[in-house]
């Protein structure tokens, strides 16, 4: 039921949904490589008691893997640190 929802509001903000085949991951690696970061760095780490303290513990946990922390993809800059990189290009 909430997938209608979700649905719904993106294409009400003109947003189209791209669905990867089944059992396909590594079709978007980009973002199943996050969610493994995200899900073994904080969502296996952390109790939460509400919505606030799991998006305190998100919005830190996303600043040091954006500013502190080095990707083996980006040549072992931080995203930021390529960021600066390619715009000065």
């Amino acid at each position: 039921m909430y997938w209608k929802i979700f649905i719904s509001w993106a294409k009400s903000h003109s947003i189209t949904i791209e669905y990867i085949n089944l059992g396909s991951p590594y079709q978007n690696g980009f973002i199943e490589r996050f969610n493994c970061s995200y899900r073994t760095e904080v969502l296996d780490l952390y109790l939460f008691n509400n919505l606030e303290q799991a998006r305190k513990v998100t919005e830190e946990w996303l600043t040091v893997y954006n500013t502190e922390r080095s990707h083996e993809a980006l040549n072992n800059m931080t995203p930021i640190e390529y960021k600066t990189l390619k715009q000065a290009a």
